[in-house]
């Protein structure tokens, strides 16, 4: 059975409309980024009550919410390339009130505390809208809700019942084209209060300026090479200097952690993402979208799109990869057949979007885990907090991830930090090649899943009972 992506696309319409885009994040162009800020880079030794080791969302969250909960405290943050090169610069920029990574994915591993989740992402999404006040951080923040959209018959099915549940409002085939016109919507759920659109560079940049301005010293070009005991405190080895401190948090995300006992507990995946040049208001009124929700589709292997200010269309997801070995490595991400397969989805969705060219395309790593959201953990007697696992749904979870690192360091129970989410950790994955060979028969089966109305193999029912099963 075919699914609507297998349909056929002219390649000299994917050729040309790929020709133009330059290799690099659309949000940390200049042109659309603005300024860009520079920070020092480390030298010599330096002393701090709390060392953040990391420069995107989570590291610099828990670098801003430390000085605001002790102003007296002597906080550093270091990142091992710029602030904001990696995922923070490249995501989609949706801010998802989901702290599970969807609502069918919380719903099955924490039944008994899946609404206090619900909440708590709810108070955290308001949360990040009041910190972005507050500091009158410009990082075109949009609610703008978030559009599901059905382009398989039984995917119609799930968002009824999705419905019923309370995660949205049911749109039949003629009510989803009204919202967005693409002749393969069958049907929408559109969620008003769960999603934020943000400019991700931006983003990254202001709460920087945010930390700065409350007094926590950022340091560029400083990468974290070892961490031990020392004395009463830890010792971070920088390669320009050693950094001591009393605690710290390793909010490095997809890259190796310095504990080694974490390595095996999450997985590079590369996504690939496209922006097309600005749309004109013709083309604009050829597709309807006027009311700027952030989208995705409902497959096992879904596209995630959305609006920038100045009207590109963000198109990503789909084609993740995960490449042999586990390593993060930039040789990964300019991947053509990648590019070339969501260009193919794109013209698919929007046909009527053919004189359209893409500006950028580029890609990223994404920290996956085997429950697909976040984990936490103490290391160092108490003194190291880390968090990792996020699985490309961490822009508005980061900012709740650093509240509960900085709650594990306080060692005092606290709401978050009594949730089973946050005191349990997920499986590891195996080393390699048992690794590779089971993520690989895992998105053939996912794939086939999608080729057979959405039917799981006796693969992914045993993952399933396991719990780790891949259902968002």
């Amino acid at each position: 059975m075919q699914t609507v992506f297998d349909r056929r696309v002219d390649q000299r319409l994917i050729t040309g409309a790929l020709a133009p885009a330059a290799f690099g994040s659309m949000w940390l162009d200049p042109d659309s980024a603005g300024p860009v800020p520079h920070y020092p880079r480390g030298t010599g030794a330096v002393g701090c009550d709390l060392l953040v080791v990391g420069g995107g969302y989570t590291g610099l969250w828990t670098a801003l919410h430390a000085a605001e909960r002790n102003p007296g405290a002597t906080i550093a943050l270091i990142e091992a390339e710029t602030i904001g090169w990696a995922a923070s610069g490249r995501n989609g920029g949706f801010v998802d009130a989901s702290l599970t990574h969807g609502a069918q994915n919380g719903r099955s591993r924490w039944p008994a505390e899946f609404d206090q989740l619900q909440r708590l992402g709810l108070a955290n999404l308001q949360g990040m809208q009041a910190d972005i006040e507050t500091h009158r951080m410009r990082v075109d923040w949009e609610r703008t809700g978030m559009l599901s959209v059905a382009t398989e018959p039984h995917q119609v099915r799930g968002f009824r019942d999705a419905a019923t549940e309370g995660e949205g409002r049911f749109l039949d085939k003629s009510a989803v084209r009204a919202e967005l016109h693409s002749p393969t919507y069958l049907a929408g759920l559109f969620a008003a209060d769960s999603c934020a659109l943000v400019h991700p560079a931006r983003l990254v940049f202001e709460l920087a300026r945010a930390c700065t301005d409350n007094g926590v010293q950022i340091f560029e070009h400083t990468a974290a090479e070892t961490i031990r005991r020392d004395g009463g405190g830890l010792r971070v080895g920088t390669g320009t200097g050693a950094i001591t401190a009393q605690q710290v948090v390793l909010a490095t995300n997809v890259f190796p952690s310095l504990l080694r006992r974490n390595r095996l507990f999450t997985v590079p995946v590369y996504d690939h993402v496209l922006a097309t040049e600005p749309l004109t208001a013709a083309q604009l009124d050829r597709i309807g979208w006027r009311d700027r929700q952030g989208v995705s589709d409902a497959g096992n292997q879904f596209h995630y799109y959305r609006l920038s200010a100045d009207n590109r269309i963000l198109w990503g997801g789909y084609d993740a990869m995960y490449h042999y070995g586990r390593r993060v490595d930039v040789r990964h991400e300019d991947r053509p057949e990648s590019f070339r397969k969501i260009a193919g989805h794109f013209f698919i969705t929007f046909p009527q979007l053919a004189d359209i060219r893409f500006s950028h395309r580029w890609a990223g790593a994404i920290d996956t885990n085997t429950r697909f959201c976040a984990h936490w953990g103490l290391a160092g007697r108490g003194r190291i907090a880390y968090v990792n696992g996020f699985t490309g749904l961490g822009v508005g979870a980061a900012r709740f991830a650093a509240d509960v690192c900085l709650d594990l360091l306080d060692g005092r129970p606290t709401e978050r930090t009594e949730l089973e989410m946050v005191r349990r950790r997920p499986l590891p994955f195996p080393p390699e090649p048992a690794a590779s060979i089971g993520i690989g028969l895992t998105r053939w089966s996912l794939d086939r899943a999608d080729h057979r109305a959405g039917r799981r193999n006796l693969f992914l029912r045993t993952l399933d009972r396991l719990g780790l099963g891949f259902d968002s």
